[in-house]
């Protein structure tokens, strides 16, 4: 009942706000239809008087200075670097030498332990239905 009640409100107030706006939009259309007065004519104002500036004096000529020569220095000259001998490497060997051949000993059998054998480790994955690819058709 209360959405019911809500309802026709809303109604009512939207009914009532484009009912005025209908009768704004007529009488805006009547006042533009309508003769409008003769704008009244706004007064002239008179130009301005163009100003004018004093001449400027002349530039006064600057004297110019001569400046006397920047005095040469002579290069100095750069020492030489004396001439060292090139260092020389030793030849290199004709033959590769040989690395010579270590035998180990063998490793007593009784130290190592031995390997248990597991066979319950399973070497194959189970395979689920949800994880495994569709059957190619």
């Amino acid at each position: 009942m209360a959405a019911f009640n809500f309802y026709l409100v809303a109604c009512l107030i939207l009914a009532v706000s484009l009912s005025s706006n209908i009768h704004s939009t007529w009488a805006g259309r009547h006042l533009l239809q309508s003769s409008q007065p003769a704008q009244p004519t706004l007064p002239t104002i008179p130009p301005l008087p163009k100003a004018t500036l004093p001449p400027l004096p002349a530039m006064p000529n600057l004297p110019t200075a001569t400046l006397p020569p920047l005095p040469s220095m002579p290069l100095p000259t750069l020492p030489t670097n004396p001439s060292l001998p090139k260092p020389t490497l030793p030849p290199l060997p004709t033959s590769m030498p040989t690395i010579p051949n270590m035998a180990l000993p063998p490793l007593p059998t009784s130290s190592l332990p031995t390997m248990p054998s597991i066979p319950t480790i399973p070497t194959t994955m189970p395979s689920f239905p949800f994880l495994s690819p569709p059957p190619s058709n």
